[in-house]
């Protein structure tokens, strides 16, 4: 995947980060160049691939 974006005078004077997940990038400024990788660790007789469970609505 291909992505360009161009930011004419970007200008940041605060920034406040209350959480991280574990695969996330925070990036002020121009980078020439993001290798992103994953790993999954978990062993194959663990996976459970199949019909997923929906989310209950939380009232």
């Amino acid at each position: 995947m291909n992505f360009t974006v161009v930011n004419c005078g970007l200008n940041v004077s605060f920034i406040k980060v209350t959480a991280v997940a574990s695969s996330s990038v925070f990036l002020i400024g121009d980078t020439e160049n993001i290798a992103l990788s994953s790993v999954f660790d978990t062993p194959p007789e663990a996976l459970i691939i199949g019909p997923f469970v929906p989310i209950a609505v939380q009232r």
